[in-house]
């Protein structure tokens, strides 16, 4: 498995796991889905996409990477993650951070900064701390799940 730059074949892939994550209603704060061409656009934009493909060239998860703010604060970048559901578990996740810390640097970004991590996303929360993030604290409420509860928020960063 191998973590490279999205190219226009890898679209329609990239489109349904976003799609099954903002469905899942658990991680993302997306609530519309994206379309082949909304999905392109959206892609399109980002400062850096990358995906994950296996030995057949199928994607199994993709990041987008783009910057959190702009003028004085545009040297901090954020991104989110998203794994193929039938792929969890083999670290996925871990090779698209990886890539995408690497990708911030070489682009300019001096830190990668997350605002809404929901707490009980367990996996992820490890999955950074592991890879030297730091937690900035916790935002009560911050997140509205899709059953309709509030969870909380932690923002975390790290310095590239």
């Amino acid at each position: 498995m191998i973590v490279r730059a999205y190219e226009d074949k890898d679209i329609n892939a990239m489109v349904s796991i976003w799609n099954g994550v903002v469905e899942e209603g658990i991680a993302f704060p997306q609530e519309e889905f994206l379309n082949e061409e909304t999905g392109k656009a959206f892609f399109a934009e980002q400062s850096y996409c990358g995906v994950a493909v296996d030995d057949e060239e199928k994607v199994v998860g993709m990041y987008i990477l783009h910057p959190n703010n702009i003028g004085r604060c545009g040297h901090i970048s954020n991104a989110s993650y998203a794994v193929d559901a039938q792929c969890r578990g083999k670290h996925i996740g871990e090779m698209l951070v990886s890539d995408c810390l690497k990708q911030a640097k070489r682009l300019g970004f001096r830190v990668m900064q997350f605002n809404a991590v929901v707490e009980t996303n367990i996996h992820a929360r490890h999955l950074y701390e592991r890879l030297g993030f730091k937690q900035l604290g916790t935002i009560p409420g911050g997140f509205r799940m899709k059953d309709g509860t509030y969870v909380n928020i932690c923002p975390y960063y790290h310095e590239l």
